[in-house]
């Protein structure tokens, strides 16, 4: 995420100072890597330095409460990875010091910056009307063999819960979002199909390929999710549901929704992102290219390029990133058009109490674990 995130910034001209790695030599090949100016040796070097004015934390899981913490009281702007913090507890006081800070402070849910989703959030609030039901997916496969195994697995270093956090939080916060609806209470079942995995000796990487030949294994017990199947209730009567897989073969990133409302029906594929499928009940249906001249303003903004020429995943940072920095350009007055840290409470709220749902076989509301 680190190069990501670099890239990202260096198209809409945020000049970035120099990155941190987990070790002095990471630190100074990625500093070479990405043509940075400076390699820190230590956290602590990042905060004493007054050309930074933010930080972006593409850390462990675990890490993320300390450091955005430290970044607020060191006066740096924060844009976070997902998730915000490991629970509840966390998020709460990170929102409680960004609140009182009057820094910005993001949570780097990128994927509803993909301009269809941005325009599907604009038919949702103007021409849909009343929306009965939503209902999705997000799968992959680069956890598929008893073999593959990356720090995301442990939850003591990426939380209790890793399918539904790591990639279940982007569709909830997609969603939400896209539809304006709040979520009211959840039932929740989770599976881990490998209680053992055999972890590569040596440096793992994530979607990384391992070679069996000569390769030696060391046996670790697994206590987070491979697979998560949850149901949802929102706010005003609609109901959706979503599951979510790091286990189907031959599903690199496959995130998808269908939304079904009074006055038609909206679907997305992120493999395909630059089509919007619109349903109709009375007239031919619609296959919406993206095309800025023929989308909503809202949606068109963040939209940089004309009809018939792509916008994919790279692109979501930089329309992220590029909100995030407005709004500090802006300082830090007005309306913030990025995901907040109180979005990213409302994430880990809502992992939560589905993993409460699971473990007690039993609907949760959400308002009993705010």
């Amino acid at each position: 995420m680190g190069p990501t995130h670099a890239e990202a910034l260096a198209r809409i001209g945020i000049v970035v100072r120099g990155i941190l790695g987990s070790s002095a030599e990471k630190s100074e090949r990625a500093r070479a890597a990405l043509g940075l100016e400076k390699a820190y040796s230590s956290y602590d070097d990042v905060l004493a330095d007054p050309a930074v004015d933010a930080v972006h934390l593409c850390v462990p899981n675990v890490l993320h409460f300390d450091y955005a913490k430290r970044a607020l009281a060191a006066g740096k702007h924060v844009m976070c990875e997902k998730p915000l913090a490991m629970n509840t507890l966390e998020t709460q006081e990170l929102v409680t010091l960004a609140r009182a800070s009057k820094l910005a402070a993001g949570v780097c849910y990128n994927l509803r910056y993909y301009p269809l989703n941005l325009q599907a959030r604009a038919l949702c609030s103007e021409k849909l009307g009343r929306i009965f039901h939503v209902n999705g997916c997000y799968v992959q496969d680069w956890l598929l063999h008893d073999t593959d195994y990356n720090w995301r697995l442990n939850a003591s270093e990426s939380g209790a819960l890793r399918a539904v956090a790591d990639i279940g939080t982007h569709w909830m916060d997609m969603l939400t979002g896209i539809t304006g609806l709040e979520v009211e209470a959840v039932f929740a079942d989770l599976k881990t199909f490998y209680e053992t995995r055999r972890k590569p000796v040596g440096n793992t990487t994530t979607f990384g390929r391992t070679d069996d030949h000569g390769q030696t294994y060391e046996d670790v017990p697994i206590d987070t999710e491979d697979y998560g199947a949850v149901m949802l209730r929102f706010k005003g009567g609609a109901t959706g549901s979503l599951h979510v897989s790091q286990m189907v073969a031959g599903r690199k990133n496959a995130l998808r929704y269908e939304i079904a409302a009074a006055n038609g029906a909206l679907a997305w594929d992120g493999e395909q992102p630059n089509e919007l499928w619109l349903g109709h009940r009375d007239k031919p249906n619609e296959l919406l290219l993206k095309d800025p001249s023929l989308m909503a303003n809202s949606a068109a903004t963040y939209a940089s390029y004309p009809g018939g020429h792509s916008e994919g995943y790279p692109d979501t940072f930089k329309q992220c990133f590029r909100a995030f920095y407005d709004y500090i350009a802006a300082g830090c007055t007005g309306d913030a058009h990025f995901p907040s840290f109180e979005d990213g409470h409302k994430q880990v709220m809502l992992c939560e109490v589905i993993l409460e749902s699971s473990q007690t076989e039993k609907w949760i509301r959400l308002e009993t674990n705010s």
